[in-house]
Protein backbone atom coordinates (compact mmCIF):
# COMPACT_ATOMS: atom_id res chain seq x y z
CA UNK A 1 0.00 0.00 0.00
CA UNK A 2 1.42 3.37 -1.04
CA UNK A 3 1.39 5.81 1.89
CA UNK A 4 -0.74 8.94 1.29
CA UNK A 5 1.22 12.09 0.59
CA UNK A 6 1.86 14.30 3.59
CA UNK A 7 0.78 17.91 3.12
CA UNK A 8 2.66 21.00 4.30
CA UNK A 9 0.73 22.28 7.30
CA UNK A 10 1.43 25.38 9.37
CA UNK A 11 0.53 24.83 13.02
CA UNK A 12 -0.57 28.32 13.95
CA UNK A 13 -0.22 30.23 17.17
CA UNK A 14 -3.47 32.09 16.64
CA UNK A 15 -5.82 34.31 18.62
CA UNK A 16 -9.07 34.95 16.79
CA UNK A 17 -8.22 36.03 13.26
CA UNK A 18 -4.66 37.03 14.16
CA UNK A 19 -1.79 34.61 13.62
CA UNK A 20 1.16 35.42 15.87
CA UNK A 21 3.44 32.71 14.49
CA UNK A 22 3.48 29.18 13.10
CA UNK A 23 5.51 25.99 12.85
CA UNK A 24 5.74 24.09 9.55
CA UNK A 25 5.13 20.33 9.64
CA UNK A 26 4.34 17.75 6.96
CA UNK A 27 1.21 15.91 8.06
CA UNK A 28 -1.22 13.34 6.72
CA UNK A 29 -4.75 14.62 7.22
CA UNK A 30 -7.28 12.17 8.63
CA UNK A 31 -10.83 13.50 8.38
CA UNK A 32 -13.60 11.00 9.22
CA UNK A 33 -16.92 11.17 7.40
CA UNK A 34 -19.95 12.42 9.29
CA UNK A 35 -21.36 8.88 9.31
CA UNK A 36 -18.18 7.64 11.03
CA UNK A 37 -18.27 10.55 13.49
CA UNK A 38 -21.90 9.88 14.46
CA UNK A 39 -21.05 6.19 14.92
CA UNK A 40 -18.05 7.10 17.10
CA UNK A 41 -15.79 5.00 14.89
CA UNK A 42 -12.02 4.92 15.31
CA UNK A 43 -10.42 6.37 12.14
CA UNK A 44 -7.88 4.26 10.30
CA UNK A 45 -4.35 5.71 10.40
CA UNK A 46 -2.73 5.15 7.01
CA UNK A 47 1.01 4.36 6.86
CA UNK A 48 3.38 7.34 6.96
CA UNK A 49 6.06 7.95 4.38
CA UNK A 50 9.52 8.80 5.64
CA UNK A 51 9.15 12.60 5.21
CA UNK A 52 5.87 12.84 7.14
CA UNK A 53 6.01 14.24 10.67
CA UNK A 54 2.69 12.67 11.66
CA UNK A 55 -1.08 13.03 11.39
CA UNK A 56 -3.60 15.84 11.77
CA UNK A 57 -6.85 14.17 12.86
CA UNK A 58 -9.91 16.42 12.66
CA UNK A 59 -13.35 15.86 14.22
CA UNK A 60 -12.30 12.82 16.19
CA UNK A 61 -15.31 11.63 18.23
CA UNK A 62 -14.54 12.14 21.90
CA UNK A 63 -15.11 8.49 22.75
CA UNK A 64 -12.54 7.44 20.13
CA UNK A 65 -9.68 9.43 21.72
CA UNK A 66 -8.47 6.69 24.09
CA UNK A 67 -8.53 4.00 21.36
CA UNK A 68 -6.67 6.37 19.03
CA UNK A 69 -3.94 6.93 21.61
CA UNK A 70 -3.50 3.17 21.88
CA UNK A 71 -3.46 2.74 18.10
CA UNK A 72 -0.84 5.51 17.76
CA UNK A 73 1.66 3.68 19.97
CA UNK A 74 4.67 5.84 20.87
CA UNK A 75 3.61 8.85 18.81
CA UNK A 76 3.15 12.19 20.57
CA UNK A 77 -0.56 12.96 20.98
CA UNK A 78 -1.79 16.50 21.54
CA UNK A 79 -5.39 17.65 21.60
CA UNK A 80 -5.48 21.07 19.92
CA UNK A 81 -9.18 21.87 19.97
CA UNK A 82 -12.55 20.70 21.30
CA UNK A 83 -15.90 21.48 19.72
CA UNK A 84 -19.28 19.95 18.89
CA UNK A 85 -19.62 18.72 15.30
CA UNK A 86 -23.07 20.06 14.40
CA UNK A 87 -25.42 18.49 11.88
CA UNK A 88 -29.09 18.50 10.93
CA UNK A 89 -31.19 15.39 10.33
CA UNK A 90 -32.69 15.82 6.84
CA UNK A 91 -35.09 12.87 7.24
CA UNK A 92 -37.45 14.43 9.80
CA UNK A 93 -39.29 16.84 7.48
CA UNK A 94 -39.16 20.63 7.37
CA UNK A 95 -42.00 21.15 9.86
CA UNK A 96 -40.21 19.03 12.49
CA UNK A 97 -36.95 20.79 11.68
CA UNK A 98 -38.49 24.21 12.29
CA UNK A 99 -39.99 22.95 15.53
CA UNK A 100 -36.51 21.82 16.63
CA UNK A 101 -35.16 25.37 16.30
CA UNK A 102 -35.35 27.60 19.35
CA UNK A 103 -38.29 29.97 19.69
CA UNK A 104 -35.94 32.96 19.52
CA UNK A 105 -34.36 31.65 16.30
CA UNK A 106 -37.76 31.05 14.67
CA UNK A 107 -39.20 34.45 15.59
CA UNK A 108 -35.99 36.27 14.64
CA UNK A 109 -35.82 34.59 11.23
CA UNK A 110 -39.50 35.29 10.57
CA UNK A 111 -39.00 38.98 11.29
CA UNK A 112 -35.79 39.22 9.25
CA UNK A 113 -37.30 37.31 6.31
CA UNK A 114 -40.23 39.70 6.23
CA UNK A 115 -37.88 42.70 6.30
CA UNK A 116 -35.74 41.37 3.42
CA UNK A 117 -38.85 40.63 1.37
CA UNK A 118 -40.06 44.20 1.89
CA UNK A 119 -36.71 45.55 0.64
CA UNK A 120 -37.01 43.37 -2.47
CA UNK A 121 -40.46 44.49 -3.52
CA UNK A 122 -42.51 42.13 -1.36
CA UNK A 123 -40.92 38.78 -2.27
CA UNK A 124 -37.80 37.18 -0.84
CA UNK A 125 -35.27 36.93 -3.69
CA UNK A 126 -33.46 33.58 -3.35
CA UNK A 127 -31.90 32.10 -6.48
CA UNK A 128 -30.98 28.42 -6.78
CA UNK A 129 -28.17 26.76 -8.75
CA UNK A 130 -27.26 23.13 -9.51
CA UNK A 131 -26.34 22.57 -13.19
CA UNK A 132 -22.79 23.25 -14.49
CA UNK A 133 -23.92 26.37 -16.36
CA UNK A 134 -25.89 27.63 -13.36
CA UNK A 135 -22.93 27.01 -11.03
CA UNK A 136 -20.65 28.99 -13.33
CA UNK A 137 -23.00 31.97 -13.05
CA UNK A 138 -23.29 31.45 -9.29
CA UNK A 139 -19.52 31.41 -8.86
CA UNK A 140 -19.02 34.73 -10.63
CA UNK A 141 -21.49 36.50 -8.33
CA UNK A 142 -20.53 34.67 -5.12
CA UNK A 143 -16.87 35.53 -5.66
CA UNK A 144 -17.72 39.23 -5.60
CA UNK A 145 -19.44 38.76 -2.25
CA UNK A 146 -16.62 36.60 -0.92
CA UNK A 147 -13.98 39.25 -1.66
CA UNK A 148 -15.73 41.58 0.81
CA UNK A 149 -15.90 39.12 3.71
CA UNK A 150 -13.46 39.10 6.62
CA UNK A 151 -13.14 35.31 6.18
CA UNK A 152 -11.39 35.93 2.87
CA UNK A 153 -9.56 39.14 3.74
CA UNK A 154 -8.15 37.95 7.08
CA UNK A 155 -8.36 34.16 7.08
CA UNK A 156 -8.06 33.19 3.43
CA UNK A 157 -11.29 31.24 3.83
CA UNK A 158 -13.45 32.62 1.05
CA UNK A 159 -14.98 30.87 -1.95
CA UNK A 160 -12.01 29.53 -3.99
CA UNK A 161 -11.28 31.01 -7.41
CA UNK A 162 -8.59 28.64 -8.68
CA UNK A 163 -8.96 26.39 -11.74
CA UNK A 164 -8.92 23.21 -9.64
CA UNK A 165 -11.95 24.33 -7.63
CA UNK A 166 -13.88 25.52 -10.70
CA UNK A 167 -13.20 22.23 -12.51
CA UNK A 168 -14.26 20.22 -9.46
CA UNK A 169 -17.39 22.33 -9.13
CA UNK A 170 -18.33 21.67 -12.75
CA UNK A 171 -17.70 17.92 -12.42
CA UNK A 172 -19.76 17.64 -9.25
CA UNK A 173 -22.55 19.72 -10.76
CA UNK A 174 -22.65 17.47 -13.84
CA UNK A 175 -23.10 14.50 -11.48
CA UNK A 176 -25.85 16.31 -9.57
CA UNK A 177 -23.73 16.59 -6.42
CA UNK A 178 -23.81 20.36 -5.77
CA UNK A 179 -26.45 22.74 -4.49
CA UNK A 180 -25.89 26.50 -4.26
CA UNK A 181 -27.93 29.56 -3.39
CA UNK A 182 -27.70 33.34 -3.66
CA UNK A 183 -29.79 35.85 -1.73
CA UNK A 184 -30.41 39.23 -3.37
CA UNK A 185 -31.64 42.35 -1.58
CA UNK A 186 -33.20 44.94 -3.88
CA UNK A 187 -31.46 43.23 -6.84
CA UNK A 188 -28.04 43.35 -5.14
CA UNK A 189 -26.28 40.07 -4.25
CA UNK A 190 -25.99 39.89 -0.45
CA UNK A 191 -25.22 36.28 0.60
CA UNK A 192 -24.17 32.93 -0.85
CA UNK A 193 -24.12 29.28 0.20
CA UNK A 194 -22.29 26.48 -1.63
CA UNK A 195 -22.85 22.84 -0.63
CA UNK A 196 -21.48 19.67 -2.25
CA UNK A 197 -23.31 16.39 -1.58
CA UNK A 198 -21.46 13.16 -0.72
CA UNK A 199 -23.51 9.98 -0.36
CA UNK A 200 -26.59 11.75 0.94
CA UNK A 201 -24.71 14.15 3.23
CA UNK A 202 -24.86 17.85 2.31
CA UNK A 203 -21.71 19.72 3.34
CA UNK A 204 -21.63 23.31 4.55
CA UNK A 205 -18.46 24.06 2.61
CA UNK A 206 -18.58 27.75 1.60
CA UNK A 207 -20.76 30.54 2.95
CA UNK A 208 -20.52 34.30 3.15
CA UNK A 209 -22.40 37.57 3.07
CA UNK A 210 -21.65 41.18 2.21
CA UNK A 211 -20.78 42.95 5.49
CA UNK A 212 -22.75 45.98 4.30
CA UNK A 213 -25.88 43.94 5.12
CA UNK A 214 -24.79 42.70 8.56
CA UNK A 215 -27.74 44.20 10.41
CA UNK A 216 -30.21 42.39 8.12
CA UNK A 217 -28.75 38.89 8.79
CA UNK A 218 -28.91 37.72 5.16
CA UNK A 219 -26.86 34.61 5.92
CA UNK A 220 -29.37 33.28 8.43
CA UNK A 221 -32.34 33.97 6.18
CA UNK A 222 -30.60 32.25 3.25
CA UNK A 223 -29.70 29.27 5.46
CA UNK A 224 -33.34 28.67 6.37
CA UNK A 225 -34.44 28.86 2.74
CA UNK A 226 -31.70 26.42 1.72
CA UNK A 227 -32.85 24.00 4.43
CA UNK A 228 -36.43 24.35 3.17
CA UNK A 229 -35.24 23.26 -0.29
CA UNK A 230 -33.16 20.36 1.04
CA UNK A 231 -35.99 18.95 3.14
CA UNK A 232 -38.14 18.88 -0.02
CA UNK A 233 -35.50 16.84 -1.87
CA UNK A 234 -35.63 13.03 -1.47
CA UNK A 235 -32.59 10.89 -0.72
CA UNK A 236 -30.73 13.28 1.60
CA UNK A 237 -29.79 12.12 5.10
CA UNK A 238 -27.88 14.86 6.93
CA UNK A 239 -26.64 18.43 6.62
CA UNK A 240 -23.05 18.54 7.89
CA UNK A 241 -21.95 21.85 9.40
CA UNK A 242 -18.33 20.53 9.31
CA UNK A 243 -15.55 21.29 11.80
CA UNK A 244 -15.77 23.93 14.48
CA UNK A 245 -18.41 25.58 16.61
CA UNK A 246 -20.31 28.84 16.21
CA UNK A 247 -23.64 30.49 16.95
CA UNK A 248 -24.86 30.02 13.38
CA UNK A 249 -24.19 26.27 13.52
CA UNK A 250 -25.77 25.94 16.96
CA UNK A 251 -28.88 27.78 15.75
CA UNK A 252 -29.49 25.66 12.63
CA UNK A 253 -28.43 22.18 13.72
CA UNK A 254 -30.61 19.46 15.24
CA UNK A 255 -27.83 17.23 16.63
CA UNK A 256 -24.15 17.32 17.56
CA UNK A 257 -21.24 15.05 18.45
CA UNK A 258 -18.48 16.06 20.88
CA UNK A 259 -15.26 16.09 18.84
CA UNK A 260 -11.58 16.95 19.14
CA UNK A 261 -8.81 17.92 16.72
CA UNK A 262 -5.72 15.91 17.53
CA UNK A 263 -2.09 16.00 16.41
CA UNK A 264 -0.12 12.75 16.31
CA UNK A 265 3.59 13.41 15.75
CA UNK A 266 6.63 11.17 15.56
CA UNK A 267 8.56 11.29 18.88
CA UNK A 268 11.49 13.36 17.56
CA UNK A 269 13.22 16.18 19.42
CA UNK A 270 11.84 18.79 16.99
CA UNK A 271 8.30 17.47 17.37
CA UNK A 272 8.60 17.41 21.15
CA UNK A 273 9.65 21.07 21.05
CA UNK A 274 6.70 21.85 18.76
CA UNK A 275 4.22 20.21 21.12
CA UNK A 276 5.74 21.99 24.12
CA UNK A 277 5.39 25.37 22.37
CA UNK A 278 1.77 24.65 21.39
CA UNK A 279 0.91 23.55 24.93
CA UNK A 280 2.40 26.72 26.41
CA UNK A 281 0.71 29.01 23.89
CA UNK A 282 -2.72 27.36 24.15
CA UNK A 283 -2.55 27.48 27.95
CA UNK A 284 -1.65 31.19 27.86
CA UNK A 285 -4.45 31.92 25.37
CA UNK A 286 -7.02 30.15 27.55
CA UNK A 287 -5.80 32.01 30.64
CA UNK A 288 -6.04 35.34 28.79
CA UNK A 289 -9.55 34.52 27.59
CA UNK A 290 -10.68 33.79 31.16
CA UNK A 291 -9.11 37.06 32.34
CA UNK A 292 -10.86 39.05 29.60
CA UNK A 293 -14.21 37.49 30.53
CA UNK A 294 -13.63 38.19 34.22
CA UNK A 295 -12.89 41.87 33.48
CA UNK A 296 -15.80 42.26 31.05
CA UNK A 297 -13.57 43.22 28.10
CA UNK A 298 -14.97 40.79 25.49
CA UNK A 299 -16.05 43.51 23.01
CA UNK A 300 -12.61 45.15 23.12
CA UNK A 301 -10.92 41.76 22.66
CA UNK A 302 -13.06 41.01 19.59
CA UNK A 303 -12.01 44.29 17.97
CA UNK A 304 -8.33 43.56 18.69
CA UNK A 305 -8.59 40.01 17.26
CA UNK A 306 -10.09 41.34 14.04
Amino acid sequence: MTPPAAEPVRLRFQIGARTLGSVARRLVRVSPSLDAIVAGALPVLPPLDRVAHGYAVTSLPERALAPLRRAAGRMLCYERQRYPRHYADLTIGFAAYQAALSGNTRSGLKRKTRRLAELSGGTLDVRRYRSPAELQAFHAVARRISQRTYQERLLGGGLPDDAAFRNSMAEQAAAGHVRAWLLYIADEPAAYLYCPIVEGTVRYDHVGHDPAYNELSPGGVLMLEAMRDLYAEPGLARFDFTEGDGQHKRSFSTDRVACRDVLLLRPTLANRATIAALVAFDHAARSAKRAVARLGLESLARRVRR
